[in-house]
């Protein structure tokens, strides 16, 4: 290998950045920032703590669900699609959840991650799930997080207040806590 393609020698004879050069990109690094925060302010997404704007949503059977429905209650929202294996184990544990807290103040909505309703509908049938599923994927990620992973699942307290984001599939004894808060 000649000196010239021995990276260990190009980086010794590389020529530093100048004075001007580093002020250049420290400019440049400083604009982008400014700049991608007018278009995309962190202050637009929701935060912990923040009292959440809840959209006015259609669930799948035709029914609206909005802030009305929410008041009072402790309410666990997950983000999910027929097509994720860790999601079709999550669900289960949020079907458990949903029947063991009948007669609570626990709201359980689901947002279907999916384009297709009658093949979100087949696979609630499918696997006996009776939770409440919008299709609304863009209002509901709006008001409680732009995190596409699924499955995601978004708690609210009472008071409104936007508590944990959690990523990914959770125990089912983790899921099985909330009902201590209901």
């Amino acid at each position: 290998m000649s000196k010239s393609q021995d990276p260990a020698r190009r980086s010794e004879t590389a020529p530093p950045l100048e004075p001007t050069g580093r002020r250049r990109w420290l400019l440049g690094t400083v604009a982008l920032a400014a700049w991608s925060e007018l278009v995309s302010p962190a202050s637009a997404q929701p935060r912990q703590g923040q009292t959440v704007a809840w959209p006015d949503v259609t669930l799948l059977d035709g029914t609206r669900w909005g802030a009305a429905q929410a008041q009072g209650k402790q309410v666990i929202v997950v983000f999910w699609s027929t097509t994720c294996p860790f999601c079709l184990r999550h669900n289960a544990h949020i079907e458990k959840l949903r029947r063991a807290a009948t007669g609570r103040a626990l709201e359980i909505i689901t947002v279907a991650r999916d384009k297709d309703p009658a093949a979100v509908k087949a696979y609630l049938a499918r696997h006996g799930y009776g939770f409440q599923v919008t299709m609304a994927q863009e209002a509901m990620a709006a008001a409680l997080s732009p995190r596409k992973v699924i499955p995601l699942t978004v708690t609210v307290d009472r008071q409104g207040r936007l508590g944990q984001v959690i990523p990914g599939e959770m125990f089912e004894d983790d899921v099985m806590e909330w009902l201590r808060v209901a």
